[in-house]
């Protein structure tokens, strides 16, 4: 316990800041899709989308319950989370006559979130499908994305590896639900082997909650989600276009980790900035959530939604600003020019 006189120390007692969010349902012309609002209304708004057969709870949960995470997100936005249609909490089965949304829908419904709750221009989070579903949108409404923050995000179309997992993933969850096999290809998708576990290792606490989740979820609304993500088109080309500011996460054991340094090179190098976790698999949200932390200070700087009155390292983070490329420091990098960078740390045992 931190003591309570100390002015330069933070202690917060995360039962206290972790209210209820208010849930919403909001019918929208392609469905209803649930958003869970934290935080004041009037603060400016951090919108978010997971990963597939993900919802805000699974997918964000160990980055926002970091106390440090708190004061920086919470303190500064209202957090919206979005969550693919079926996906939330207590979800029903989506009727079957439905239509399956593309890509390109899943995008418009945010864009009639944001016009439910009366919001112009927001940041954004997501993680992989959900990166690629809001960097689509961010192409789209140009004028309505602040800025992205996105981890081990997607951006062309599935290759033929991701294709094939993706179609057995599809009709073992149409023909026999989130069985044992799906699980597994999902948790592979999600962490690193190190937190899987095996013969020799245990399962982490992190991975046997997520695997716990999965078993909630409807799958025939994972399906769904699975079949339009399995037939997104390669946007590559229009990222050059797109110049809101970008900070991009990705584990170094990320089956996707190709794809972020591909989408990096892309994006227009003054606005984006790269940063590479070791030792993580996709889901750096859950498993190395400290390591978002200083790149995110530095990135929200730019905005002026963070102001330190002075350089300080959490030392929970295994960040430290002599893992960060100088050149984040400038004046220039300040939200102005972000440069690609790298960091590596290691996995302490």
């Amino acid at each position: 316990m931190a003591d309570s006189t100390s002015s330069d120390s933070l202690s917060l007692d995360i039962d206290s800041f972790s209210p209820s969010p208010q849930e919403h349902i909001i019918r929208t012309r392609h469905g209803s899709v649930s958003v869970a609002v934290y935080g004041d209304q009037d603060k400016p708004a951090l919108i978010t989308y997971p990963d597939l057969a993900l919802n805000y709870v699974s997918c964000f949960q160990g980055l926002l319950f970091c106390p440090e995470a708190y004061y920086l997100l919470l303190h500064n936005f209202c957090i919206y989370h979005i969550s693919p249609p079926g996906h939330e909490l207590g979800a029903a089965a989506i009727d079957q006559d439905h239509p399956i949304l593309s890509v390109d829908d899943l995008a418009d419904q945010i864009a009639e979130v944001l016009n439910f709750f009366g919001l112009s221009a927001v940041m954004c989070m997501g993680v992989t499908a959900g990166a690629y579903i809001l960097t689509l949108f961010a192409m789209k409404y140009r004028q309505r994305v602040l800025g992205l923050i996105l981890v081990s995000p997607l951006c062309k179309e599935p290759s033929w590896t991701e294709w094939l997992y993706n179609k057995v993933m599809s009709n073992l969850l149409y023909f026999y639900g989130m069985c044992g096999v799906v699980k597994e290809i999902l948790l592979k998708r999600y962490f690193s082997k190190e937190i899987r576990g095996g013969t020799q290792l245990p399962e982490s606490d992190i991975v046997k909650s997520c695997r716990r989740l999965l078993d909630e979820r409807q799958s025939l609304n994972v399906w769904r989600f699975l079949e339009a993500i399995n037939e997104r088109p390669d946007i590559s080309e229009g990222l050059r276009k797109l110049h809101c500011r970008s900070l991009i996460f990705v584990g170094d054991m990320s089956p996707f980790h190709s794809e972020a340094v591909h989408m990096t090179s892309k994006l227009d190098r003054r606005f984006s900035a790269l940063v590479e976790v070791q030792a993580c698999g996709s889901m750096v949200t859950e498993e190395q959530p400290h390591a978002m932390l200083i790149p995110m200070e530095y990135f929200l700087m730019g905005y002026g939604l963070y102001k330190p009155s002075k350089l300080s390292v959490s030392p929970r983070s295994p960040l430290s600003p002599s893992c960060i490329s100088p050149e984040l420091y400038s004046p220039e990098s300040m939200g102005l020019k972000l440069k690609p960078i790298k960091t590596r740390i290691s996995l302490e045992i």
